[in-house]
């Protein structure tokens, strides 16, 4: 069975998700995860499970946090890696807690329900995509809240939405820009001017840290380990902050600064091409 065979598509973006995951993990080929390749430890059945029987094993084992953040930091993994089918997957997984909070909220909702199901999917595919931090405990219970807040955003909005003819006459006055006047682009860019930021990590920063996006596929992207990548972004992040409050990034900067500046860079680009030798010779060439 396919999605394609169902005729009649859902209208409500959580009963669509729930076609979607029937879909993926029905007979005869349901889509499993390994559950061997998880800690014995963790009370996880060590067997290749179908989603659904392993989504009702972690609903009938609420107190079981360590096994359920093993199997959603895998599937947050996979979604982020691996293809659509495990973004379907990951929703599906956690459709007992998404309908649950539709029906909480629509309990206080005044329009169509379907509104409210899809402001829940979109942020918990928000928060699957990007938000998450994977080294951080707790990955499912994180995925949920960005759900949760999600959807009582909307509410919020309803409740304070006031429709009005001419917005100047509203809010008269001078508007000032809040700092950093919306451009902290421009500073990271000034940060690779000056060597404080090596041009390699630009873009990786700018994900990570200004988009917000997922560590996991800019690693892929680079060719560095999550945690090397991760380590590497905090150093940037010191090396920024201390800038910043010694007011480079904002006023002028000394030709000596600059200077010294360069010349850790350089200091920086030797190291990493040192490192990449050596990995290179550590690689072992098969004898033909």
């Amino acid at each position: 069975m396919s999605v394609s065979d169902t005729t009649d598509w859902p209208t409500s973006a959580l009963d669509a998700a729930a076609t979607a995951f029937a879909a993926l993990t029905c007979e005869p080929q349901p889509m499993v995860l390994d559950c061997t390749i998880f800690d014995p430890g963790r009370g996880l059945p060590t067997e290749a499970m179908p989603l659904p029987a392993l989504r009702d094993w972690l609903l009938r084992h609420p107190d079981a946090y360590t096994a359920r953040d093993e199997v959603w930091r895998e599937l947050i993994r996979r979604a982020r890696l691996d293809g659509p089918q495990w973004v379907v997957a990951a929703v599906g997984m956690a459709l007992p807690a998404l309908r649950q909070y539709a029906a909480q909220l629509s309990a206080v909702h005044g329009g169509d329900p379907a509104d409210l199901d899809a402001e829940i999917l979109t942020g918990f595919l928000t928060a699957l995509r990007d938000r998450v931090d994977l080294a951080r405990p707790a990955p499912y219970a994180s995925l949920c809240k960005a759900a949760w807040r999600a959807g009582h955003h909307l509410l919020r909005q309803q409740r304070e939405y006031l429709p009005v003819d001419d917005i100047e006459h509203v809010a008269a006055g001078p508007r000032i820009p809040r700092v950093p006047y919306g451009h902290p682009d421009l500073l990271i860019r000034r940060a690779v001017t000056l060597g404080i930021l090596d041009p390699e990590d630009e873009q990786a920063y700018v994900d990570v840290r200004l988009g917000h996006r997922a560590i996991e596929p800019i690693a892929a992207t680079t060719g560095a380990s999550v945690d090397a990548l991760r380590m590497r972004l905090s150093r940037i992040d010191s090396r920024i902050a201390e800038a910043l409050a010694d007011g480079l990034l904002t006023g002028t900067a000394s030709p000596e600064t600059r200077a010294q500046l360069r010349a850790q860079a350089a200091q920086r680009a030797r190291l990493r091409a040192a490192r990449a030798t050596a990995a290179v010779r550590r690689v072992v060439v098969p004898v033909a």
